[in-house]
């Protein structure tokens, strides 16, 4: 348990700074323009492929390893 305790936190910067780039790399189709209707005419949305696709599942899954690393530092 104290092997947990001791690499937890340095566990949760390095998952905190992967989801933070992974985020950050993410194409961005909405701005303030494309709400009141501006923007792209097409239907709004488009389907990910590629390294777009990989990138959005690595920040699932980093995000879910993320929350799961903050739920077990509230139990050590």
């Amino acid at each position: 348990m104290s092997l947990l305790t001791a690499y937890l936190p340095y566990a949760q910067i390095v998952l905190s700074v992967l989801l933070v780039g992974a985020i950050l790399l993410q194409q961005s189709e909405g701005s303030l323009g494309s709400a009141f209707g501006g923007g792209q005419t097409g239907s709004g949305w488009h389907t990910k492929r590629g390294l777009e696709k990989q990138l959005f599942i690595a920040t699932i899954v980093l995000a879910i390893l993320f929350a799961l690393s903050a739920v077990l530092a509230l139990f050590k």
